[in-house]
């Protein structure tokens, strides 16, 4: 029965989903930003100097113990491991 309405009258229902978006639109404009959910996962960072040690040395003796422990972590999705090394 309401389908009917708007499908004899389109230029109403065309004037309706404007007035609809115009509206929503105002209000997203309007709505504090505190309200909005926080989207970034949360993340550690860990650093680790170990000067005058090539690249397999650091990996055995630092990334692997450091991989190991933080996997056992609830919740994580993925890991990210950057070494900065100094030759």
């Amino acid at each position: 029965m309401i389908s009917q309405f708007f499908i004899r009258r389109p230029k109403f229902a065309f004037v309706i989903s404007i007035v609809i978006t115009l509206v929503g639109l105002i209000a997203m404009m309007t709505l504090p930003v505190a309200q909005y959910l926080e989207i970034t996962q949360p993340q550690v960072t860990i650093s680790a100097a170990f000067p005058g040690a090539d690249a397999e040395t650091v990996e055995a003796a630092v990334i692997r113990p450091i991989e190991r422990q933080v996997n056992g972590v609830e919740g994580m999705i993925y890991i990210d491991i950057c070494y900065w090394g100094s030759t």
